[in-house]
């Protein structure tokens, strides 16, 4: 029974990585279809972001509520339905609405599997089993840009949406079957409205406006004001009987808040390096996108062959020693992609690539381990939730701060100079939010 959970928890977790690396494919042909501008296409892959980082929080609460089983069915149902309509969406505006409801759908499963797993699979073998589930999202990410491009190339960006409405299915129909059990925490109790709506509001408008900092004059206004409703929902959770948040996890278990700062630390340092790579092969070494693809390929593989062994160390040694010598060697692959890119030479690149790949396998199932092992079973669903948020908001962060280093003017330097400078620039930058990762994990293994 065990590994039938794992394997349901694990195709829901390779939908999301999939469905985001195989839409990125198809912008391209849905800009020609919906002649749409390339700040709009943006919108098709940033609602869903947008939409999952608001609801994951609250969804957390009301599965403890409700039950952690219902929601993780209805958010499969949900993902396959949404799917379904974005095949048919006739225009953009709609696609883009498909995809917030698409991302609602899946913050429901974010905010459950990993709380399911942490339930149904014993300590000893938890990093085993966190492990698996790491590979078969990158396993998503891998699969995603070569199945998405071989679709979007033969039948349309229809079809896309159509695997996914398959696959969704699936993973609906087989969470069904084999999840047999409900869990249920605090059912009875009140739930925190003012903080959820506190908490969505002050979340929406962070997201939103570091999303666009770089491009709206507008955005440092919503950038104050989200800052200010989230002081707002501080001061509501520690005046709450039974909060949204309890800030008393986060300020009172250094096992459990340190590892979700360097998982933030961690995907702020590193989402956004897979653009600047891809832009760097094809922009400055003038390479094809099938030919750049195939290189970078090299990260994800390595990181999904890796997780399993990761996580199964993580359950005989110390996660906080295996997550920290995976952010160093993040740390130094980045500061290598930075320093070889003047060099102008691809091969350069793939021992670095290799590198942080070994990296972010080292990381991810030992780091995800740790947060879960931190605290009691009545917070396994916020431990979920919150894990699923700051790595959505590292996401955030990343594409914002690369944007604006790309952004940076150099007087003097031709047009492809420049953006050698930004690259250089946003790499080092990136090796830098990596390097302070390593200290909330060796402080974590101090204590």
């Amino acid at each position: 029974m065990e590994r039938r959970i794992l394997f349901t928890i694990m195709l829901t977790s390779f939908l999301t990585p999939f469905t985001g690396s195989a839409v990125n494919l198809a912008l391209p042909s849905l800009g020609a279809k919906f002649a749409a501008s390339p700040a709009s296409l943006g919108w098709v892959l940033g609602s869903f972001l947008l939409a999952a980082i608001v609801v994951l929080l609250p969804f957390g609460k009301l599965a403890d509520r409700y039950g952690k089983r219902r929601f993780f069915i209805m958010g499969n149902g949900i993902f396959a339905l949404t799917s379904l309509a974005a095949c048919f969406a006739p225009n953009l505006p709609l696609l883009i609405a498909a995809r917030a409801a698409q991302g609602i759908g899946s913050a429901m499963t974010f905010a459950t599997s990993m709380s399911i797993l942490t339930l149904v699979i014993p300590k000893e073998r938890r990093g085993w089993a966190m492990g698996w589930n790491v590979a078969v999202v990158y396993t998503g990410l891998t699969l995603g840009p070569a199945i998405g491009g071989f679709l979007n190339y033969y039948y349309g960006w229809q079809s896309i949406f159509a695997v996914l409405t398959l696959l969704g299915s699936l993973a609906f129909f087989t969470a069904r079957h084999f999840l047999q059990e409900e869990w249920y925490e605090e059912a009875s109790s009140p739930w925190d409205k003012k903080g959820a709506l506190l908490y969505g509001l002050a979340i929406l408008l962070i997201t939103l406006s570091l999303s666009e900092l770089s491009a709206q004059s507008l955005a440092p206004c919503l950038l104050l004001t989200g800052i200010l409703f989230l002081g707002l929902f501080i001061r509501c959770e520690l005046h709450t009987e039974n909060p949204l948040l309890p800030l008393s996890l986060l300020q009172g278990n250094k096992a459990f808040s340190l590892p979700c700062l360097a998982a933030l630390l961690n995907y702020c340092a590193t989402f956004a390096t897979s653009f600047l790579l891809s832009l760097y092969l094809q922009s400055i070494l003038g390479m094809t996108s099938r030919s750049a693809g195939l290189i970078l390929l090299s990260q994800p593989i390595i990181m999904a062959a890796l997780s399993p062994l990761m996580g199964t160390l993580s359950d005989k040694y110390a996660p906080a020693k295996l997550s920290a010598l995976g952010m160093t060697l993040i740390t130094i692959g980045l500061s290598g992609f930075a320093l070889s890119v003047h060099q102008l030479s691809f091969y350069l690149l793939i021992p670095m690539l290799l590198i942080t790949g070994a990296g972010f396998a080292l990381f991810a199932a030992p780091n995800n381990n740790a947060i879960m092992s931190a605290v009691e079973k009545k917070h396994y669903s916020l431990a979920a939730s919150l894990l699923s948020t700051v790595r959505l908001v590292g996401q955030v962060l990343s594409v914002a701060m690369m944007n604006l280093l790309l952004a940076q003017d150099w007087s003097g330097l031709s047009s492809q100079e420049s953006l050698l400078q930004n690259l250089t620039l946003a790499l080092l930058f990136f090796a830098l939010i990596s390097a302070l990762g390593i200290v909330p994990a060796k402080i974590r293994h101090i204590h």
